[in-house]
């Protein structure tokens, strides 16, 4: 069975993204090559990505540009190569290459898809996912990376959880730009 795991920055203060949905805040800061190599070897989860329709229509509107190939040429070709699948009621197509576009229930079409062989799924961003995945049982591991700012307020990736969800830390990986990975899976 295919492993779920979300990959996500997220501040001291516990948000995934500004209050107006910015997450520039996680690009900037200190030079990092560790950490850099550490993302492209670990953010896709080893196969396929996932996507609400938000976090799809920024990313499909940069990583296939000639400014993300340029400036981030080793990722640009990993994220434009990887099979991804976007969920959304509204979206009416998914232009981006290797895209797959969604529409049915989010939680019957995860458990049907970790049943097929592959490497893995990885969510990117997409809180919506992970709040609708979350109690479902559906997600594997949490993979986030605390970043040392403080936003002072924003959007959580699970906003709307309305039950207690207990995690154990697993590993933890510290960076020179102060960076802090960490992986934690469910309990019980």
């Amino acid at each position: 069975m295919q492993k779920l795991i979300v990959f996500n920055n997220v501040t001291l203060d516990g948000y995934f993204a500004g209050a107006n949905g910015d997450f520039s805040w996680a690009h900037s800061g200190n030079k990092d090559a560790e950490f850099d190599a550490f993302v492209g070897e670990n953010a896709s989860g080893g196969g396929r990505l996932l996507l609400g329709r938000i976090t799809y229509q920024l990313m499909a509107s940069y990583w296939p540009t000639p400014n993300a190939i340029k400036n981030d040429p080793v990722v640009a070709e990993g994220m434009n190569r990887v099979s991804k699948v976007v969920f959304s009621r509204t979206l009416e197509h998914a232009s981006w290459n290797n895209t797959k576009l969604a529409k049915g229930d989010i939680a019957s079409e995860i458990r049907q898809m970790k049943k097929e062989p592959g490497e893995g799924m990885a969510i990117l961003g997409s809180g919506s996912l992970v709040s609708q995945l979350a109690p479902e049982g559906l997600i594997d591991e949490y993979h986030a990376v605390l970043n040392p700012v403080v936003l002072g307020k924003g959007q959580t990736m699970f906003d709307g959880i309305k039950e207690k969800l207990n995690l154990k830390l697993t590993k933890t990986r510290t960076f020179s730009s102060g960076k802090v990975f960490l992986c934690y899976e469910p309990v019980g």
